[in-house]
């Protein structure tokens, strides 16, 4: 198996030449028909200018297009991985629980309280080593976005992707999310799990605590954060085109507040801790502290430990199609307007 990448991938941008290139070469094209035309008639054009080609300047665009692609692609340097090595690591697993459930968002943290949670994860997540990271997500259950691996790419282009419309079932099912972190770690993994819950509390559809006191029994560190505020904040929905706010069966605006008391006792039961998210701070940084505390277990992992240029390759086919374009005339060579070189016989 061979991983390929770009070692330059900020060069492809120059690909973006190409529409303008197209849209002067068409512009040009339409000028010289034009021209021609004012003339006279095709035929009597041909007459006139027998060398003249029509096909010629269009192949030589296309060469020149498809060179200025080889090149752009030369100069992002492509690579083939083409070892890959065992890589021992001492570190932590750490499973991220984010609550998508529509109360998320809600605006009393800035931008909403989702999307400044996956902010803040992905700034812990930049300061992982040897760590491991899983994903899931929740709402009136919970799935698993990303099981545990130490490719942090992944991790944040997944956490990218998150919102509430990633899960069928609304609601807000804590409890769902702590069995399920239970079950995702490594089954060689005894000691060193822990499992970061981000919620505003509200639950609505299980007992997480019964499901912190399973996890102590498992040996998993449970940490909350809980995001929002006290006096809570109205919960936007699209309607119409339009943003509007939820409202109850009797017509009043839905208002969720952060609910604190389970989340603390969900945290105390393991041993973790609860910390309350501002506008100032997340406290992930915090907690990734306190859980680099854990014992660290020793994991293996096969990673792309050499690359191999290609851009060679593309450079060479660049060259070849730029001096075949140097080689074709504009116009037809009148030494061979009369030669027939495939002559049919009736």
């Amino acid at each position: 198996m061979e991983l390929f990448r770009f070692a330059n991938p900020e060069n492809l941008y120059f690909l973006l030449v190409l529409p303008f290139i197209a849209a002067t070469a068409a512009y040009s094209f339409y000028r010289s028909a034009r021209a021609l035309k004012m003339i006279g008639d095709k035929e009597l054009v041909d007459g006139l200018i027998p060398e003249r080609s029509a096909s010629r300047p269009v192949v030589k665009l296309i060469f020149v297009s498809v060179s200025i692609v080889l090149i752009v692609i030369a100069l992002a340097r492509p690579q083939y991985g083409s070892r890959i090595e065992e890589v021992k690591k001492k570190g932590i697993e750490i499973i991220i629980a984010l609550d998508v459930s529509n109360s998320m968002l809600a605006a009393d943290i800035k931008p909403n309280r989702l999307e400044r949670s996956k902010q803040a994860i992905e700034r812990m997540v930049e300061q992982f080593t040897d760590d491991r990271v899983g994903l899931i997500v929740f709402a009136g259950d919970a799935y698993m976005q990303l099981p545990v691996t130490a490719d942090y790419t992944s991790a944040k282009m997944f956490l990218a992707t998150i919102g509430p419309d990633i899960v069928p079932k609304q609601g807000t099912a804590i409890g769902a999310a702590i069995n399920l972190g239970i079950r995702s770690f490594s089954p060689s993994n005894t000691e060193s799990k822990a499992i970061i819950i981000i919620t505003d509390g509200e639950n609505h559809e299980d007992d997480p605590v019964q499901m912190a006191i399973e996890a102590a029994k498992n040996n998993v560190v449970v940490y909350t954060v809980g995001i929002g505020s006290p006096e809570g904040a109205p919960i936007p929905v699209e309607a119409g085109g339009r943003t509007e706010f939820l409202k109850d069966r009797d017509g009043n605006t839905v208002i969720s507040r952060l609910d604190e008391r389970a989340l603390q006792e969900i945290a105390g039961r393991t041993g973790g801790k609860y910390i309350r998210a501002g506008a100032a701070g997340m406290g992930l940084t915090e907690i990734y502290a306190d859980i680099s505390g854990i014992k660290k277990t020793e994991s293996a992992g096969k990673v792309f430990a050499e690359y191999n240029d290609q851009f060679q390759y593309f450079a060479g086919a660049a060259l070849l199609l730029l001096l075949a374009e140097l080689l074709i005339m504009d116009r037809k060579n009148r030494r061979f307007l009369n030669m027939k070189i495939f002559r049919v016989k009736i």
